[in-house]
């Protein structure tokens, strides 16, 4: 009786991991049957349920309310993570469909991979147990391997697969490594009980090096150096819509999982595993601004740039306590605009019917295309965290969270590692407005253009003026959560 009042309970706040596993079902029996002539429906049936899902999710509580026997929860920071998610994973799913329509690549499992991945980080966002976070991890990282190796015959979509399979694999086993330890000097997989026992000094050094192992796996699912050796190559070998889906949507799960572990269960070991977290931030940023000023291919050159990120949004997390945790979230709902109007601009780059991927097929542009050349200067300016547009915002918050927490050390790190970062972003810039005329730039799409367009809009001032509100709804979300 027990069982059934719980499940009819929580079927309600589960309606947005519902609606998606609906969909993935109902798309992969209508797949089977009409083949790809079902890609277009299913790609507008997917943008719509993934945007379903989040507003959906928008109308969870704050406050946390477990479901599932415990096995997941419902809360502010769920909320947050879940509508960042979905709005990133519609906008990318549709960029796809607009990029394989026009490369005649029509494959109905396409909507159907994303759905799952999507739904295996909104399972990531809620985990309250270790076997949850296990699933959730899981069930985005299958989905992922198979969209990076989209192009069978493509060596380099097949490298960047396999590549993907193998490390993420190691990855895994890391983090069921250090989820035994947990359990073993613990004697529970659920948050609620682990807190309880960490609180009780329970474990030592062997739950200390649990604790280690599972970051170094969550390191991975964010590409946080020095555990970001498979991104560049992926970014670069998977297909472009592919690759703005992993720069946007699995960074923010990863971060909200990130907390909920940090912030929950492990609450009483800030001291232990602040030291790890500062060092993934550290390397990060260092790395990823420092390499990137080496690439000539965009795609390699903003996983880089989503390195160095993730190095800016775990710097919040270091932070601790509140104003740690909620600066990482409103880091990430800044960065993601921006992140996903460049890839979808690099999208739209095409010269004499092939795809253009290199800083020198920018040359031209400002002549070319204006219009694509000033969102894609407002885009690299946000990124970059020039001011006044919303990046400069974003890092502004991590690096005020990092001096509050007396990580001084660390927000001069980052500060310089930004400037090192402007130095790609600006030559980006140079190319675009002052390098000679190349071949000439097609036409893009109206769906690529009009993702750009939005993404742009969102990184100007007038988000800015919205960043009390964004502050206060992820402040709001960290509190009633932890």
């Amino acid at each position: 009786m027990n069982a059934m009042s719980d499940l009819s309970a929580s079927v309600p706040l589960a309606y947005p991991e519902l609606l998606l596993v609906g969909f993935a079902l109902a798309a992969a029996i209508i797949g089977a049957w009409f083949k790809d002539r079902a890609f277009d429906a299913l790609s507008w049936l997917g943008v719509a349920a993934i945007v379903g899902a989040g507003v959906l999710a928008m109308y969870g509580p704050f406050a946390p309310v477990e479901i599932f026997q415990g096995a997941m929860v419902v809360d502010g920071v769920a909320v947050f993570a879940k509508v960042l998610i979905a709005f990133s994973g519609a906008a990318t799913l549709a960029l796809g469909w607009d990029h394989f329509a026009k490369a005649g690549d029509k494959r109905f499992e396409y909507p159907v991979l994303i759905a799952l991945s999507v739904l295996g980080m909104f399972v990531m966002a809620s985990a309250q147990d270790l076997i949850t976070l296990y699933v959730g991890v899981e069930l985005q990282s299958l989905a992922g391997y198979v969209l990076a190796a989209w192009r069978r015959d493509d060596a380099r979509s097949s490298e960047a697969g396999l590549k993907y399979f193998v490390l993420s694999a190691i990855s895994s086993g890391l983090l069921l490594f250090g989820s035994s330890f947990v359990y073993g000097f613990t004697g529970s997989i659920r948050f609620d009980a682990i807190a309880a026992a960490v609180g009780e000094g329970a474990g030592g050094i062997g739950l200390v090096f649990g604790l280690v192992l599972m970051l170094c796996a969550l390191g991975f699912k964010m590409s946080a150096a020095p555990f970001h050796m498979w991104t560049p190559d992926v970014y670069e070998g998977a297909p472009t819509p592919v690759t703005a889906f992993f720069a946007a949507a699995p960074k923010v799960a990863a971060i909200a999982l990130m907390t909920r572990v940090l912030y929950e269960p492990f609450a009483e070991m800030e001291g232990q595993w602040r030291q790890v977290v500062m060092a993934l931030a550290a390397i990060s940023m260092v790395w990823g601004s420092v390499a990137a000023l080496l690439q000539t291919n965009l795609k390699r050159l903003m996983a880089y740039s989503s390195v160095s990120n993730i190095g800016f949004a775990l710097m919040g997390v270091a932070a601790g306590g509140e104003v740690g945790a909620s600066s990482a979230l409103i880091y990430m709902t800044l960065y993601l605009p921006a992140n996903i109007g460049i890839f979808a601009l690099i999208l739209a780059m095409r010269r004499e019917g092939a795809p253009a991927e290199t800083v020198a097929d920018l040359a031209g542009m400002a002549k070319q295309r204006p219009w694509m050349a000033a969102l894609f200067t407002m885009l690299l300016f946000s990124i970059a965290g020039i001011p006044p547009f919303a990046g400069f915002m974003g890092k502004l918050v991590v690096f005020g969270a990092a001096v509050d927490a007396g990580l001084i050390w660390l927000a001069v790190l980052g500060a310089v590692a930004a400037v090192v970062a402007a130095a790609y972003y600006l030559r980006l810039i140079a190319s675009i407005w002052f390098a000679p005329s190349a071949e000439q730039l097609h036409a893009p799409s109206g769906t690529v253009m009009l993702t750009a367009t939005a993404a742009a809009a969102l990184t100007f001032p007038v988000l800015v003026l919205m960043l009390g509100v964004v502050e206060y709804w992820a402040e709001a979300a960290v509190r009633m959560s932890f």
